[in-house]
């Protein structure tokens, strides 16, 4: 995987946890709307829905131990459509973060106490679902060790990272990891100098393409140096 956080040169390689595992959420909180100027009359879903988001917070710091990891993250809200309106409902979308699948389920379960907990205080109606994503992406530690020795050999220039790089990105490649042994490895693609260093999904986001050789000349010698020790 190109890595625009660290620059041309540099190669993240290392056994045992390395991206998150994760889920997406879906949210609609449902009111009953009415006019801006009259909210005795209507049940105001924006409210309940703010007050999620604030209340969602407090899960990773005060439900998960502090040297564990997650992170929440509400994405996006959509509600009403003019400004003298209360809405009938409200949308809010985002995403979990974990390694630990104890960390998850503790998680998950707080996330949806929490929902349905102001959704009945605000006499709201809530529709909810968690999606799992991906599990933890975890490499196997002989083979990484391997992939490291054929970085060293072919890409003696390197800034090798062999050292537990974790980052609470996800990716499907994990669903292959729980299968097969292997080692997904990161390739550092940013320059500075060519202004080619703007993180993944920014809007700027472009990378020096020379990491594409190095990436690609890493994971043909890996694999052919994995083969030869079986």
């Amino acid at each position: 995987h190109i890595w625009n956080e660290y620059p041309l040169g540099w190669l993240g390689i290392a056994g045992g946890p390395m991206m998150a595992g994760a889920e997406i959420f879906n949210i609609k909180v449902i009111g009953r709307g009415g006019h801006g100027a009259i909210p005795d009359a209507a049940v105001d879903p924006v409210i309940a829905a703010a007050h999620m988001v604030n209340a969602l917070q407090s899960i990773v710091s005060r439900n998960v131990a502090p040297l564990d990891t997650a992170v929440l993250s509400v994405t996006n809200i959509h509600g009403g459509t003019a400004f003298n309106i209360i809405p009938r409902e409200v949308t809010l979308e985002g995403t979990i973060r974990t390694f630990d699948s104890k960390v998850r389920q503790r998680v998950v379960e707080r996330f949806e106490q929490i929902v349905r907990g102001i959704a009945e205080a605000f006499e709201c109606q809530v529709e909810m679902n968690v999606k799992r994503l991906t599990p933890a992406l975890v490499n196997d530690m002989s083979i990484s060790e391997k992939v490291q020795e054929t970085a060293r050999r072919i890409l003696p220039d390197s800034d090798l990272r062999t050292a537990g790089y974790l980052t609470m990105a996800a990716e499907d490649a994990a669903f292959l990891l729980d299968n097969v042994n292997g080692c997904f490895f990161f390739v550092g693609s940013a320059n500075k100098e060519r202004h080619l260093d703007y993180g993944q999904h920014h809007p700027k986001f472009d990378f020096d393409e020379e990491a594409l050789i190095r990436g690609s000349a890493l994971m043909a010698a890996a694999a052919i140096d994995v083969l030869n020790t079986k």
